[in-house]
């Protein structure tokens, strides 16, 4: 019978996932990752499986703790969700933390070296671009009642294009990164017929 853990599992994906965030896939050290888990190579492997487990782990929590927490309340019927959504985004990066100079690890993964080897990678941030596009979708329904469908397809298209580049911009240009999310509520309001 194999031992129990004695860590708890959402501290060492929370503590790799700096590293991961910091340095890609690629450039995350086993080394490093033992330092700031403080658990041995072998016990992130029995664990995890192997790094590539342990950096699956650590993108499956981002997309749920972080991502997905924060597209919940797009679509849920309140005009003002999408606008409070890039608010929250725009907030973090001004805020100019650690964290928030790296970007979206999700996006940060997409474009990687690892993703253009990794059909898995590939798939789930696909599903993560998909996933944020049809909850803005849904927040673009929610605010601009007036348009046609067609026309929310498109706005919606706009704006999930301009959070994309603003997240990946945030890494390398921070000014860039809140100027190009400060577009989307002038976009929004300025898109076709004027929303009542």
């Amino acid at each position: 019978m194999g031992r129990t853990p004695s860590f708890e599992r959402s501290v060492v994906v929370d503590a790799a996932r700096d590293v991961f965030w910091r340095r890609g896939y690629a450039e995350a050290g086993i080394a490093e990752l033992e330092e700031v888990t403080g658990l041995t190579r072998s016990s992130i492997y029995n664990a995890f499986g192997s790094k590539r487990g342990l950096f699956d782990a650590v993108l499956a929590a981002y997309l749920d703790d972080v991502v997905r927490s924060r597209l919940r309340p797009l679509g849920s019927g309140d005009p003002g969700a999408l606008e409070a959504y890039v608010a929250e985004m725009r907030d973090a990066i001004a805020a100019d933390t650690p964290r928030a100079r790296l970007g979206c690890l999700l996006l940060n993964a997409g474009s990687s070296s690892l993703a253009s080897d990794d059909a898995e990678v590939r798939a789930l941030v696909s599903g993560y671009a998909a996933e944020m596009r049809a909850a803005i979708r849904a927040a673009v329904a929610d605010r601009r009642p007036d348009l046609t469908p067609d026309a929310v397809d498109a706005l919606a298209a706009v704006c999930a294009s301009l959070v994309v580049a603003g997240l990946t911009l945030a890494r390398a240009d921070r000014d860039a990164a809140l100027a190009t999310l400060a577009s989307i509520p002038t976009t929004l309001h300025s898109w076709g017929p004027a929303p009542a």
